[in-house]
């Protein structure tokens, strides 16, 4: 009997000892600090893939956190952010482009500021094309085959053609599909040297591939020269200050981007080219650092 009560308190010594050890473990695990991700929300043009690589890999690698990238169309990336799906995105095209979307969601963002100038859209042309301006259009139809070649049907160039369309009166059908339909359609007109109209944004990495000049657009369907801003949730800032640094400090150069989105072009995963651009200027993203 005294044998079986030895057995039993050493059991329940056991068995006590043991839950001390898993609640001490518990609480430790409770006390520790979550390891959450940042998530960035993009559209898949170039100008996007490229800032947002960059700043995805410099939070990687620099400020040690985990990071997810996801592109969606302008409106839910907009959306998203609201909602606070997404922490932050590098690709606003203020004050036009974007105009609808942030005046939608103005109270629910924290707009930081340009990390990029001198931005532009309109409709493009290869430069032996003719025409110079937009008004001119309807005098080349056949030659055009009435239609301008556009990309998603949520982009807000796609809402400024529409715009341009009826400014203009136009008798052109306007085509929806993606950036990369887009760039392989201008490619393939300018190969057998036929007449092309697409939509067009400046940074992109067709400049520095063909010769293409802009229409010039007497009415202003597609506004004047534009910024990129940087647009966060309000949570941010208190959430991860450091991204919040590093996303309010964030500016850089047509030249520069169109440098990373070249990497890309030339078939480098946009992480790879991030990485890439970042060692080989080191002295600029010191001053993006918090």
């Amino acid at each position: 009997m005294k044998k079986t009560q030895r057995i039993m308190k050493k059991s329940w010594i056991v068995s006590l000892t043991f839950a001390a050890v898993f609640a001490m473990v518990l609480n430790l695990q409770s006390c520790a600090p979550e390891t959450e991700r940042v998530e960035l929300g993009y559209v898949l043009w170039d100008c996007a893939n490229a800032s947002t690589h960059v700043m995805a890999a410099l939070i990687e690698d620099e400020l040690g956190r985990e990071v997810r990238v996801t592109s969606v169309d302008a409106g839910p990336m907009w959306m998203g952010l609201a909602r606070g799906d997404f922490d932050g995105m590098v690709t606003a095209w203020l004050p036009g482009t974007h105009e609808a979307y942030y005046e939608q969601t103005m109270g629910d963002v924290v707009n930081l500021g340009a990390n990029l100038e001198g931005a532009r859209i309109g409709w493009v042309v290869p430069a032996y094309v003719p025409v110079n301006s937009i008004d001119e259009l309807n005098d080349y139809i056949d030659e055009f085959d009435g239609q301008v070649t556009g990309i998603d049907p949520g982009a807000g160039i796609m809402a400024a053609s529409e715009r341009a369309i009826d400014a203009y009166d136009l008798n052109y059908n306007l085509l929806s599909g993606s950036d990369a339909a887009m760039t392989a359609a201008l490619e393939r007109a300018i190969e057998r040297e036929e007449w092309i109209i697409v939509t067009g944004w400046t940074p992109h990495w067709k400049f520095a591939a063909y010769d293409l000049k802009y229409l010039e657009d007497p009415k202003k369907s597609f506004g004047d020269s534009e910024h990129i801003a940087t647009i966060v949730t309000p949570e941010l800032e208190e959430k991860f200050p450091d991204v919040y640094q590093l996303l309010d400090n964030f500016y850089w150069t047509p030249e520069q981007i169109g440098v990373v989105m070249g990497y890309i072009e030339d078939g480098q995963d946009p992480f790879d080219a991030a990485r890439l651009w970042i060692a080989n200027n080191k002295e600029t993203v010191e001053n993006w650092l918090p």
